[in-house]
């Protein structure tokens, strides 16, 4: 199979959950909004990603997975005229305080939001797609670059 079938037969699969796929030099990006968060004046988002790569030399798709959160709004003072500002936050969970495995992510942000979200289904899916069509499916902790 062919590394735009492979990615097609991808597409396809995950079409349900409402995602946005992006590529760059040859790194594909999965993103959808799983859980938002409101409170006075501010917004906070939460978002499953998935990063894939098709190594056709190796035979082998690269994957990771990780949850992010960003948030806007108001916050009070801190400014030199003491009146309210725009704020403006976001946090990537790798290399950062929300580190480790997508399993310990979502029990780290399951105490401030509340969702389900099937995220080992997604990984399931390009898996099973992955093995057959021939390839290796190597996961990641890391994001694959």
């Amino acid at each position: 199979m062919a590394t735009s079938t492979l990615i097609e037969a991808c597409k396809k699969s995950l079409e349900s959950y409402g995602g946005k796929w992006s590529e760059k030099k040859g790194l594909w990006d999965f993103t959808v909004v799983i859980a938002e968060r409101k409170s006075f004046l501010s917004k906070k988002k939460l978002t499953y990603g998935l990063k894939m790569r098709v190594e056709e030399g190796t035979i082998t798709v690269k994957f990771s997975e990780m949850l992010s959160e960003a948030g806007s709004g108001f916050s009070s003072g801190g400014d030199l005229d003491g009146g309210f500002g725009v704020k403006t936050e976001s946090y990537n969970t790798f290399g950062g305080a929300r580190s480790g495995t997508i399993q310990e992510q979502s029990t780290q942000f399951g105490k401030e939001y509340s969702y389900s979200f099937d995220y080992a289904e997604i990984r399931s899916k390009v898996q099973s797609i992955a093995e057959q069509a021939g390839y290796k499916f190597e996961y990641q902790v890391m994001p694959v670059k």
